[in-house]
């Protein structure tokens, strides 16, 4: 049982009673879990408008959702991070729970996530996976998360242990202030990033992950769908980190260049002479781009600053999450 398992027993349906929740739910190919989802989050927030967003679904994932009482609207536009993007544009709502839409995560989890953002104030939590089934968190999935979430950790800083999970709930000034970027899975990446460089107050709470359906596949490519999640991370880091990025090609590149012209001005201190002048030329052409490296870092910082202050006023300028 999760350690949390305290506050999901302790949060009625009533507590969000008179808030407005909107579940999210991004599809793409599943019609044979999704009535269970809607018919899920329905019991547990029932007073929730549940938004079912299809994705160019080649099956009945509309009818059938729609048929299961959930809004249904369709993104045209192939990946997740643009259906998490046309949802956080579209809906309105004091608090969000996105949630996927294959059955595998726990809704009556869901009254105790709102509870525990809506006691602390708080503008994401997040339902940290916790399974023994093997087939619902197949041990490459394992992995990759925990090297992805422990590099984001180290850069960004350490504030959540599960940076890839598909449930979460949200504040309305989180979402409506996230530049969503991303086009595919990597959108998760980018909704722990925003939280960690605007120091949004965040938490974690153990869910319980179930197995899937018979008849629904997982849509994630452990190899592809992790590189593009690393492609994203790198991406961060140069947007959110220019200076350490190019500070960092910078010192690299005066070391390489140190190596090579050391020797040539030993050796012209000893006789007067330079007889590789297609290496001094090359160290000292190396030793230019470093330079320019690090001062592109430094104006690139004061930028990102500025970028980050903007958020930071945007996410300030919408009211702190509805306390019960």
């Amino acid at each position: 049982m999760p350690k949390d398992q305290s506050i999901m027993e302790r949060a009625s349906v009533d507590k969000s009673s008179d808030i407005k929740v909107a579940v999210l739910i991004p599809c793409y190919n599943e019609a044979t879990p999704i009535s269970a989802v809607v018919a899920d989050f329905r019991a547990a927030l029932p007073d929730a408008d549940i938004y079912v967003y299809d994705n160019n679904s080649t099956d009945d994932t509309a009818a059938v959702a729609r048929a299961a009482g959930a809004i249904v609207r369709v993104e045209t536009q192939q990946g997740k991070g643009n259906v998490v993007r046309r949802m956080f544009a579209d809906i309105d709502a004091d608090v969000y729970v996105m949630v996927d839409g294959d059955n595998t995560y726990e809704a009556m989890a869901a009254p105790g996530l709102i509870a525990k953002m809506t006691d602390e104030t708080l503008d994401m939590v997040s339902g940290c996976r916790v399974t023994e089934i093997q087939e619902a968190y197949r041990p490459g999935h394992r992995f990759g998360n925990w090297m992805l979430t422990s590099l984001v950790a180290n850069i960004f800083g350490k504030r959540t242990k599960d940076m890839l999970t598909g449930y979460r709930v949200f504040s309305r000034r989180f979402v409506k202030s996230f530049p969503a970027l991303s086009r595919g899975f990597e959108i998760e990446t980018e909704l722990t990033v925003h939280a960690l460089e605007l120091r949004m107050p965040i938490a974690d709470v153990d869910t319980a992950y179930i197995d899937r359906l018979p008849g629904s596949d997982s849509k994630l490519n452990t190899i592809r769908d992790g590189l593009r999640i690393l492609k994203m991370i790198v991406l961060l880091v140069k947007e959110e980190r220019p200076l350490a990025c190019f500070g960092g090609i910078g010192a690299a590149l005066g070391v390489v260049s140190i190596l090579l012209g050391v020797p040539i001005f030993v050796e012209y201190v000893e006789t007067g002479l330079v007889p590789r002048f297609p290496t001094a030329i090359l160290a000292s052409a190396i030793m230019v781009i470093g330079v320019l490296s690090v001062m592109s870092g430094l104006i690139l910082d004061t930028v990102t600053l500025g970028r980050r202050e903007v958020k930071r006023m945007a996410y300030l300028s919408l009211p702190a999450p509805p306390r019960p």
